[in-house]
């Protein structure tokens, strides 16, 4: 490409001074989750949520589980000042839920933000201000001393008008893009506020670190992570916290290797909405953790339901390959991965294991409220026999025998690539019922019966061009019989039966499924089913259904030698 020379790494910190997050292999609890949909996702949108949308979505939040929620920045407009104010007015807000806001470093914008908080039970409010070297030369033309000057003064105003009004207040500052920031300067900052607010073991102060723009590789952001937590003051009472936002695609990353470097805290959104490429992915962040066995805190066992609210509320949408949420995520179309789930899914019910390790599927999609059914294999022209084979065995209870799988599956397979679409469930047993189910033409079965004298003797009643006609077979067996028969008169050949059947368990359980395969003298098989009530005319009609199939498909005539009359 292009103008590479316009671009740099940027400043970053010696990676050697922290890197004792790299010992560490797992995330071993959830940290406080606090979710910024309402601020930080909400001025993202294209339409911002009404006042009724958001107290919907404040009570989608609760649902979840979240303790700590960033409801607005309440001197931004009326809407966010009246949200804020019907929350504590209405007594909407748990006990155990913790609200926050958000304001500058501006005396009038702090004056109005605590205006909004008066009465509240709980709440954190969060002061910023940029301390990177392009907000600083850019955006605000100040120096060093003058960006910690903003900090310093916000910091006491913040305790000044806490101290004149009703209600409980937490402390939040963030070095607003801080991955832009010489982190000894980030540091510099976040001490000199530290040592205004004085924070106690009874009254913690959480010291947020923004990757407002993501700049850097995750290791980076850990590092600076690290760092921070190493030489904060008073860090036994200061709660780290990360605010990752996605420019390189990286936030989920950069929030798991920063709480591996001391992070305690991750604000986020549902799904990651937010400016530009979003916020970190609180969805996926929290799923990761639970499938390494490690509670979230968070519920999301019903992701269907989840994403509903969402796409409702915020207009915006899930996409189809959206980790854990998006509609294919656990979906399989191509054959081998099909294969391999499908008898995956099988060795897990045989073998009841305790932990979960079925193939492609990470984690079970039932313990997010997502279905086997529909959500699991797929088809379309890329599908295999397996998945194939699958799709009617958990619907409809139909289990293919295995020889005759590839034979279904390319039908199934031209069908979909035919006529370029996927192919639903039932649509797919439509070609198996259409293709190989009691087929009757040419040659009818009308009806048959035994008799047994050393060997077995049959009576067989068919219809051919309109005319019925009955003769007799012999064989070993009653099957046998019939095949012997059906060779005999009609003057066609095969060789190699297969033979299967099974109860049918879904839709019926009174009716019984057989499969027969028949090799012709061209070496091709032909599949045929039948199901009846009685087993052995379901293995019977099966058989018929074979002949008709190869029959029609070799063009062969039906030629009839009867040592009975015509009836």
């Amino acid at each position: 490409m292009k103008n590479i020379d316009k671009y740099s790494r940027g400043y970053f910190m010696p990676l050697t001074q922290c890197l004792k997050w790299t010992e560490k292999e797992y995330i071993t609890e959830a940290p406080t989750w606090c979710s910024v949909d309402l601020r930080d996702g909400n001025q993202a949108l294209i339409i911002p949520m009404s006042l009724e949308e958001k107290l919907e979505y404040f009570q989608l939040l609760l649902q979840v589980g979240f303790k700590e929620i960033e409801v607005g920045f309440p001197a931004a407009s009326e809407t966010e000042f009246a949200f804020l104010r019907t929350l504590i007015e209405e007594n909407l807000i748990p006990d155990d839920v913790t609200i926050q806001v958000l304001t500058q470093s501006r005396e009038h914008i702090i004056k109005k933000t605590f205006e909004a908080l008066q009465g509240a039970k709980k709440a954190v409010v969060h002061l910023y201000n940029s301390t990177s070297v392009a907000q600083r030369e850019q955006v605000f033309g100040k120096s060093k001393e003058e960006i910690t000057e903003i900090a310093v003064t916000g910091a006491k105003m913040l305790k000044k008008f806490a101290a004149e009004t009703e209600g409980n207040f937490q402390f939040q500052y963030s070095p607003e893009s801080f991955t832009g920031t010489e982190v000894e300067f980030a540091l510099e900052v976040c001490n000199k506020v530290l040592d205004i607010w004085q924070p106690t073991t009874d009254n913690k102060v959480i010291i947020n670190l923004p990757a407002t723009v993501s700049m850097s590789m995750p290791h980076v952001y850990a590092s600076q992570i690290e760092f921070m937590s190493d030489n904060l003051n008073f860090r036994e009472n200061v709660i780290i916290s990360l605010h990752p936002h996605n420019d390189r695609g990286t936030g989920v990353a950069d929030a798991e290797l920063g709480m591996l470097a001391g992070a305690q805290r991750v604000e986020g959104t549902l799904f990651g909405n937010g400016e530009r490429t979003g916020n970190v992915d609180i969805v996926t962040l929290a799923l990761n953790m639970f499938s390494h066995g490690i509670d979230p805190k968070l519920n999301f066992e019903n992701i269907p339901y989840i994403i509903s609210k969402y796409e409702k509320l915020t207009r915006m949408r899930v996409h189809e390959r959206h980790p854990y949420g998006g509609e294919l995520v656990f979906t399989a179309f191509s054959g081998s991965h099909q294969d391999a789930i499908a008898k995956g899914m099988k060795w897990r019910e045989e073998k009841d294991p305790q932990y979960w390790s079925v193939p492609y599927l990470l984690i079970d999609p039932m313990d997010i409220g997502r279905e086997y059914e529909g959500d699991i294999i797929r088809i379309n022209s890329q599908s295999g026999k397996g998945g194939i084979g699958y799709i009617l065995q958990q619907k409809y209870g139909i289990e293919l025998p295995v020889e005759m799988r590839e034979s279904f599956g390319y039908k199934v397979k031209s069908v979909s690539d035919h006529n370029h679409k996927e192919l639903m469930p039932n649509e797919i047993y439509d070609i198996f019922i259409k293709e190989y189910l009691n087929i009757n033409t040419p040659v009818e079965l009308i009806g048959h019966k035994y008799t047994q004298n050393g060997h077995y003797e049959t009576i067989v009643k068919i219809r051919v061009n309109n005319e019925v006609h009955e003769f007799t077979g012999e064989g070993n067996g009653r099957f046998d019989a019939i095949s012997n028969a059906l060779q005999t008169k009609l003057g066609i050949e095969f060789k190699d039966v297969v033979y299967k059947q099974h109860a049918l368990e879904i839709g019926s359980a009174s009716n019984a499924m057989s499969y027969v395969g028949i090799t012709a003298n061209n070496g091709t098989v032909y599949w045929g089913c039948g199901i009846d009530t009685d087993i052995m005319t379901s293995s019977v009609k099966a058989l018929f259904s074979a002949v008709n199939n190869m029959v029609t498909s070799l063009q062969l005539p039906v030629e009839i030698s009867f040592n009975h009359s015509k009836k």
